[in-house]
C-alpha cells in the first residue's frame, strides 16, 4: 500500500513515540495530579515534562499555558469559545471546519460579526488584505497556516506583526504546519497556536494542544475536575488545570512527548525530503493531460490537490485505492469555502498529502496510475 493521507493523519510513527505510549500504559497508568502516591507523581512528571518541552518547541515563554486537549479541534474550539466577545472576527477562506464552524456559531447566536478572506493568486492570505478589513471592534484575527487542502502557506509572521501594532490577538490553526515549518510563537507574535500532533509530529492520535501566550485572557469551556480546588463549586481559573477537566491522556502525551523530541532532530532532514517529492509530484501532475492542481508549486507540507477533468474526485480517489493500492483523499476535506473559491464544491479534489517516510519509486508509481486513469476515463 502506498500511503498518500498523511495530512489527514501521518501514517508512519516513530518507533521512539510507540514505546514511549507502550511505557506509559505498562507504567504510568495512574491519573496525573489526581492523587500524590508515586504513580500519580510519575505520570504528572511526563505531563509537566511534556509542556515544557512543547513550550520550548513553539517559542512559547509559559509552559504552563500549554494546554492539552483531545485534539486539534477541541483545542480551536477553546481558543474561539475561549476568548468569545461582542465584536469582529477576521479568518479566511482556507479554514478547516474546527475554525469555521465555531465562528459561524458564534454570529449564528448574534454575538460576532465576521470577514472572511478569500486568498490572493498564490493561495494566501495577506497581512495587507487583514489590515483592511480591521474595525475598531475586531477582537482576533484567526488564520490557517497551511491549508489542508491547497497547501498554501500563510504569512503568519507579517500577520504577527500587524496584530500585534493593532493589539489583536492573532489564533494560528498550526494543524498542518506543525512538524513541518518552524513556528516560534514569539517570534511571529502568536497569541494562539492550535496543533494536531498527530500529523506532522508524528504522535498518537487522541491528544491535540493549545498554545496561548501570557496576556490571552482564555474563559474555560470545560468544566469539571481538575484536582484542585475540589471544595470550590466554580472552575478553577488557573491555567493550566483551567482547562484541562477530567483525565489527561498519559499515552498519548508521553507519545507526544517522544515526537517532539523525534522532530527536533530529524525536522531538517524530512523537511528536504518532503520537499523533493512535492516538486516531483506537483511536476508530474502538471503534465499529465486533463489534470488540473490547485496546490502552489513549493508545498511545503506535501500537500498536492487536484482533479482529473469532471470525473468526481471520490471516484478517482476510489480507483486508486481499488486498483492501485493507494491512498488518497477526496471531496472537501472539511473546508467548504476554499473549494467555493476553487470552483470545486460540487466536484471536491483528490488530495495527496505526503511524509519525509514516502519515497521516488511511489511518486513515480502514482503519477502512472493518474496518467492511466487520464487517459482511460470511466
Amino acid at each position: 500500500m502506498i500511503y498518500f493521507d498523511n495530512a489527514a493523519s501521518s501514517g508512519v510513527k516513530p518507533a521512539a513515540v510507540a514505546e514511549a505510549v507502550a511505557d506509559a500504559l505498562k507504567n504510568l497508568s495512574a491519573n496525573p495530579g489526581r492523587g500524590g502516591h508515586k504513580l500519580a507523581l510519575a505520570a504528572a512528571r511526563t505531563v509537566c515534562r511534556t509542556r515544557a518541552d512543547a513550550a520550548e518547541f513553539f517559542g512559547l515563554d509559559n509552559p504552563e499555558n500549554v494546554i492539552f486537549t483531545a485534539n486539534c479541534t477541541a483545542a480551536l474550539n477553546l481558543a474561539v469559545f475561549g476568548t468569545q466577545a461582542k465584536g469582529h472576527v477576521i479568518t479566511t477562506a482556507n479554514e478547516h471546519n474546527s475554525v469555521i464552524r465555531p465562528l459561524y456559531e458564534l454570529e449564528r447566536r448574534g454575538l460576532i460579526r465576521i470577514t472572511v478572506l478569500p486568498p490572493n493568486e498564490s493561495g494566501t492570505v495577506t497581512a495587507e488584505s487583514i489590515a483592511r478589513s480591521i474595525r475598531t471592534d475586531t477582537y482576533l484575527i484567526a488564520v490557517n497556516h497551511v491549508s489542508n487542502v491547497t497547501g498554501a502557506v500563510a504569512p503568519i509572521t507579517e500577520i504577527g506583526r500587524l496584530a500585534g501594532f493593532k493589539n489583536i490577538p492573532l489564533l494560528v490553526d498550526g494543524a498542518q504546519s506543525a512538524g513541518h515549518l518552524k513556528i516560534d510563537m514569539r517570534a511571529s507574535n502568536i497569541s494562539m497556536l492550535a496543533v494536531a500532533p498527530h500529523k506532522g509530529l508524528g504522535a498518537p492520535q487522541g491528544i491535540g494542544m493549545l498554545l496561548f501566550a501570557d496576556g490571552v485572557t482564555l474563559k474555560p469551556i470545560l468544566f469539571g475536575g481538575t484536582g484542585t480546588e475540589s471544595e470550590n463549586p466554580y472552575q478553577p481559573l488557573i491555567s493550566p488545570e483551567a482547562y484541562e477537566s477530567g483525565t489527561l491522556n498519559t499515552p498519548g502525551i508521553a507519545g507526544l512527548r517522544a515526537a517532539l523530541a523525534y522532530t527536533a532532530a530529524h525536522m531538517h532532514t524530512h523537511a528536504e525530503i518532503l520537499r523533493g517529492l512535492s516538486l516531483r509530484l506537483y511536476d508530474g501532475l502538471k503534465k499529465i493531460k486533463n489534470v488540473r492542481v490547485y496546490s502552489p508549486r513549493d508545498t511545503a507540507a506535501g500537500v498536492i490537490s487536484f482533479n482529473i477533468g469532471d470525473l468526481p474526485s471520490g471516484s478517482v480517489s476510489d480507483i486508486l485505492n481499488d486498483e492501485y493500492d493507494i491512498c488518497t483523499r477526496p471531496g472537501l476535506h472539511c473546508a467548504p469555502l476554499i473549494h467555493k473559491h476553487l470552483g470545486t464544491i460540487s466536484q471536491g479534489a483528490v488530495r495527496a498529502s505526503l511524509s519525509a517516510y514516502n519515497n521516488a519509486e511511489e511518486a513515480a508509481f502514482f503519477l502512472t496510475a493518474v496518467k492511466e486513469i487520464a487517459d482511460h476515463p470511466f
